[in-house]
């Protein structure tokens, strides 16, 4: 196995991966508020037959943003079991490389599930649409926090 410094230096500084460091990264130098798998957080789903919770990545007040390298079978099924009991949260995708194929032996790329499953994703950095969001309800959130004072 290879050592790979930035998933190692991720990991040292308490991400589970180098993407997402990168990511709280990219948030911290726009200057915008994230929790990082906040221990509260944690969203209930039902596997069938079984109860699991899901630990999100980043969550902001409109969507929750997961960050993937690898995008294995049952990491795909958790989210489908997500967004079919909690239609009410939105995850989108942020993928090291989105053209990935979901296996060797599929033609399915990490594009195609996403678009099939209506979810939207980036590539590597968070479009600047979703930061212009994430400002936009950090906004919001402080002028009606301002008002209840």
């Amino acid at each position: 196995m290879t050592f790979n410094r930035k998933l190692y230096r991720g990991i040292r500084e308490g991400y589970r991966s180098g993407l997402e460091q990168a990511v709280a990264e990219q948030l911290q130098k726009e200057q915008l508020d994230f929790e990082y798998e906040p221990k509260d957080g944690r969203i209930a789903y039902t596997k069938p037959s079984s109860n699991h919770k899901y630990t999100p990545d980043f969550v902001f007040p409109g969507f929750i943003l997961e960050s993937k390298g690898r995008w294995i079978t049952s990491d795909r099924r958790k989210f489908k079991l997500l967004a079919e009991q909690h239609p009410e949260i939105e995850i989108r995708f942020l993928f090291s490389n989105s053209k990935s194929r979901i296996s060797k032996t599929s033609k399915t790329t990490y594009v195609k599930y996403c678009e099939r499953n209506r979810w939207k994703y980036a590539d590597k950095v968070i479009p600047d649409e979703w930061l212009e969001e994430i400002r936009n309800d950090q906004a919001r959130n402080s002028k009606k926090n301002f008002k209840e004072r």
